[in-house]
């Protein structure tokens, strides 16, 4: 993870949220007064830090285990994501791990090449490198290829328009033929089942993205019992080991892989939030016919590294 190189009051509050440390103690770690970190988290961007604060902060961030620089990337390409930020943008095209796809400005994270452990028996697969979306497609996304290609809109949303409230929400309503149709569009592809799984995964065999346990506080699943879709980077805490976040519950996703050649029937990753947590572990199969579609079906897109 690339330092930053002049950081904020707003990047010192991110990293201290990512150290998941008290007030007192990362001001202990930084080597200022505490009354400065609430100053800082206060001002935001509006307040550039001491050099000698700056030369701390960038310490920190590089001695930092790498679950800590994950946390942050994750959090600074929410911002880049969400909030079209320019300084995470440009923190963002310092690291080599994430970039800005072109045509639909999504950001996408870098799955390295290599072997990973895959399926239920943890069978050894080579992949080679690849790019994932980092978030699924969202209704926002998918307005600005509706409003470019004039493909008809999903039926949730009112008189054909996105509805606000669910602009950050993954897009749902749509076929097989729907997200294939955004994917040749924005230049990309659906993803593999096996992309997907070790996009999710990681090259350990991790079972869920996160770790081994089934923790329901970390995905929008049926234990969560809100009963519809989440924005996409609700659950910081469900990341996968390349950054990617949402593989889990929220939205089924739709991957190029049929289920049996020719039998028109496509491979589903992830589960939704109608579904249990047990569903949710990426090496499990689904499947469905490419002309279905549901209120928790979406998907996102991969692309060449």
């Amino acid at each position: 993870m690339a330092g930053v190189t002049r950081w904020t009051g707003r990047e010192a509050e991110l990293l201290r949220i990512a150290m998941r440390k008290r007030q007192k103690d990362f001001a202990d770690l930084v080597g200022v007064n505490p009354r400065q970190i609430p100053r800082w988290k206060r001002r935001g961007e509006t307040i550039e830090l001491e050099l000698d604060n700056q030369s701390a902060l960038d310490t920190l961030l590089a001695q930092a285990p790498p679950e800590v620089q994950q946390r942050f990337a994750a959090l600074m390409t929410e911002r880049a994501a969400v909030e079209h930020d320019e300084r995470a943008e440009e923190l963002l095209r310092r690291d080599p791990s994430t970039r800005r796809h072109p045509v639909d400005g999504k950001v996408m994270a870098l799955v390295e090449e290599g072997i990973f452990l895959s399926g239920p028996d943890n069978r050894s697969v080579w992949l080679e490198p690849f790019l994932m979306d980092v978030y699924p497609t969202t209704n926002e996304d998918y307005a600005r290829f509706v409003l470019a290609t004039r493909r008809r809109p999903p039926q949730h949303w009112p008189d054909g328009h996105c509805p606000v409230t669910l602009a950050t929400h993954p897009v749902v309503w749509v076929t097989w033929h729907d997200a294939t149709a955004y994917a040749r569009w924005a230049g990309k592809s659906l993803p593999s089942s096996r992309q997907w799984e070790k996009a999710a995964r990681g090259p350990r065999g991790r079972i869920y993205p996160w770790g081994n346990e089934p923790t329901a506080a970390k995905a929008n699943t049926a234990e969560a019992g809100i009963d519809a879709t989440t924005p996409v980077s609700r659950y910081q805490s469900g990341t996968s080991p390349f950054g990617i976040l949402d593989m889990c519950g929220n939205v089924w996703e739709w991957c190029g892989t049929e289920e049996e050649p020719g039998n028109g029937r496509r491979q589903l990753k992830g589960s939704a939030f109608t579904s249990p947590i047990e569903r949710a572990a990426p090496s499990l199969l689904n499947a469905a016919a490419t002309s279905m579609k549901d209120n928790d079906t979406g998907f996102r897109c991969a692309a060449p590294a």
